[in-house]
């Protein structure tokens, strides 16, 4: 093959990729070409040129292909929770010889709002820091099976959380890009009401660990995200002073501990 000839295949090569006119066309004139020269080597570059051009054209353009490279950025998020406990009984038979046992037998959703506040490490790693209110409610259910008579008492919580996380996320796919999380988080629970069957604690600490994926839009990220924090304190109040009623008493006895479980499935927009 001639030096002239090598030209005239890359020079078409060229605008097989970045002519604006057909594709197809362009491509049999290099199968032409080809034939003209009788070289099979020709033959090969001309399918080798149709399989590089169908590949380029399934990437797409990249909507802010600078934007994970910002020290900071900042967002909202908006979603539900779902909020639940893990109990441990206590089996205490109480004066009247009754025994009770509780558990929260579904989870009711609840609303979640807070803000982003995200700072970039490397290309791989983010640590955030995304405080938030979540409203939500626990229903628990006491059962004394010999009675066989059952007592509902619902929990209203409103927690004030602070989660600091890490964010571990994949190579970057066109306009999305998967990750996981891990971190820790404080809450401060502001819905407390004294003079209920049951009250937790106002403070709760634990540990989150989630997943996302970031889609990229012109001019926003949006993200969907699930995530999980598991308590690590007990949140049970078990001296109960503040009730009014004594008979009252046999419902937070049933119990020796309670630690925070909670479910959270938010759209971010950053």
């Amino acid at each position: 093959m001639q030096l002239s000839e090598i030209l005239c295949i890359f020079s078409q090569f060229n605008l097989l990729f970045t002519h604006k006119s057909n594709k197809l066309f362009i491509f049999t004139l290099l199968f032409r070409k080809s034939i003209e020269m009788n070289k099979r080597i020709s033959i090969i570059i001309s399918l080798l040129l149709l399989v590089c051009s169908l590949f380029a054209q399934t990437q797409k353009v990249k909507n802010q292909p600078y934007g994970d490279y910002k020290l900071y950025h900042f967002g909202i998020t908006i979603g539900m929770n779902f909020q639940d406990m893990l109990l441990t009984n206590s089996g205490l038979t109480n004066e009247n010889g009754e025994t009770w046992y509780a558990t929260i037998p579904d989870y009711s959703p609840g609303f979640t709002v807070g803000l982003i506040a995200d700072m970039y490490l490397n290309p791989f790693m983010n640590l955030r820091f995304t405080p938030s209110l979540s409203f939500g409610e626990k229903s628990f259910e006491f059962v004394e099976p010999d009675l066989n008579e059952s007592f509902i008492s619902s929990v209203r919580s409103n927690y004030l959380m602070a989660p600091l996380d890490l964010k571990f996320r994949s190579m970057r796919l066109n306009n999305y890009r998967p990750y996981a999380l891990a971190g820790v988080y404080a809450a401060i629970d502001l819905g407390r009401k004294l003079d209920e069957p049951i009250l937790l604690k106002p403070m709760n600490y634990g540990l989150t660990v989630g997943l996302g994926c970031d889609f990229y839009l012109p001019i926003i990220k949006i993200v969907p995200e699930i995530r999980f924090c598991f308590g690590l304190n007990d949140i049970l109040e078990k001296n109960r002073t503040d009730l009014t009623d004594p008979s009252m008493n046999k419902y937070p006895n049933a119990l020796t501990k309670g630690v925070s479980r909670m479910i959270m499935i938010t759209f971010n927009f950053e």
